[in-house]
């Protein structure tokens, strides 16, 4: 089986600025701890409740 594994493009939009700490360290776990920095990340169950968590700091694009 030679699958290609999917992936999903984040961006942070928002300032992690007066969020709770556990937000923030989120945020870093997924590579953006600046405004508008991208990312491109696998998608599984661990990085989408990641997402989940933060989804009013970032944007999800490119899903599938």
């Amino acid at each position: 089986m030679s699958a290609a594994r999917k992936t999903i493009t984040v961006t942070q939009v928002a300032s992690p600025i007066g969020r709770p700490k556990d937000q923030r360290a989120t945020l870093i776990g997924l590579g953006l701890n600046k405004m508008n920095r991208t990312r491109e990340l696998e998608d599984t169950p661990a990085v989408r409740g990641m997402i989940t968590k933060i989804q009013h700091l970032v944007r999800v694009e490119g899903e599938g």
